[in-house]
């Protein structure tokens, strides 16, 4: 376990770009469109870093432990690389690439924060 000292702006960071709430991003994980990895079986499995974005949405911030820490630093650089910093809503210039972000929990179409609980 780790303290949640330290880690306040990263939670908080983490929780804006991870827009999708944890009922959608496990039902999105389960589909075939998720991935194209040939080994990955619809229903039955996740894309690995889907799973653990899935994990730290279950976990209270002073359970997180430091893989969790390392995956949410990757996710939030990733999404940022990718979206810039307003994450505005944008439809991107590909299907390919608004999976990949969705994958990790943001859906490029959906303001930053904006996390869904009534699906």
């Amino acid at each position: 376990m780790t303290s949640s000292t330290g880690y306040d702006d990263l939670w908080s960071e983490f929780h804006r770009v991870v827009n999708m709430d944890s009922r959608e991003l496990e039902r999105w994980l389960l589909t075939e469109e998720a991935t194209e990895d040939a080994d990955f079986v619809p229903g039955e499995s996740m894309p690995p870093t889907g799973a653990q974005v899935l994990a730290i949405l279950g976990k209270r911030k002073v359970d997180l432990e430091e893989d969790d820490i390392a995956v949410m630093e990757r996710v939030v650089e990733i999404v940022h690389r990718e979206r810039g910093e307003d994450l505005e809503p944008d439809a991107g210039d590909s299907a390919q690439w608004r999976r990949f972000l969705m994958c990790l929990g943001h859906d490029p179409l959906r303001p930053a924060g904006d996390r869904r609980t009534d699906r």
